[in-house]
């Protein structure tokens, strides 16, 4: 079975030179062409492409946009983004969306076409530029979670690890001598400070974060 394949561009030179060069290709069929977001969605409602080339920038609905929405009704559908923007504040955004690859119109041709079969294969395809700031911002988050443990008072993260038994307020007021008002006090804090919605998620990150005794 042939790899059908759909691109989006919104400069109608390259969408056409990559038509043309892919139809050259064995395994690949260009099965539709999309000037803007708006019109890949639709696209690929109809045509149910295995794969979708989306560039990032185009009017009406951006790539990410267009990617996020695609992905959410038609999750067995592969997207390479195909653009000429490395920056980090794109890169993050159109793999968070849902792609598969990211790769710089400056890419060999054939290193397109591979691409295009290690991702249906169920490969990531990032271009260089992009796994960097993939890496860089995995490594971020990692300090932000670190550092929003040290935003603590000892007193909140003696009532995280009382949470992470299962200890009911009342429980933990005993068992640290404080008043069940006290203790909602510090849950309440707690939870703001690591961002988190309720007690359940505080008692999951405290065994993430190996807050146990």
């Amino acid at each position: 079975m042939n790899i059908r394949v759909l691109i989006a561009d919104d400069h109608h030179v390259v969408r056409r030179g990559l038509v043309f060069f892919l139809r050259t290709q064995k395994g690949l069929d260009i099965i539709g062409e999309a000037a803007n977001g708006k019109e890949a969605i639709e696209l690929a409602k109809l045509l149910k492409p295995d794969i979708i080339l989306m560039d990032l920038v185009m009017p009406e609905m951006d790539g990410i946009q267009a990617t996020r929405i695609i992905k959410s009704e038609q999750p067995e559908i592969k997207i390479m983004m195909l653009t000429s923007f490395s920056e980090q504040d794109h890169v993050i955004p159109a793999l968070e969306a849902g792609a598969s690859g990211f790769q710089l119109k400056d890419i060999q041709p054939d290193v397109l076409v591979t691409s295009i079969k290690k991702i249906m294969s169920g490969e990531n395809q990032l271009h260089p530029r992009a796994t960097s700031h993939l890496l860089a911002n995995l490594s971020n988050k990692s300090k932000v979670k670190k550092n929003l443990i040290e935003e603590l008072t000892k007193r909140e993260l003696d009532v995280l690890k009382e949470i992470a038994k299962g200890k009911s307020n009342k429980e933990i007021a005993s068992s640290l001598f404080i008043t069940e008002k006290t203790v909602k006090t510090h849950v309440s804090n707690l939870l703001a400070k690591l961002e988190l919605a309720d007690r359940t998620q505080a008692a999951l990150y405290a065994v993430r974060n190996q807050l146990g005794d």
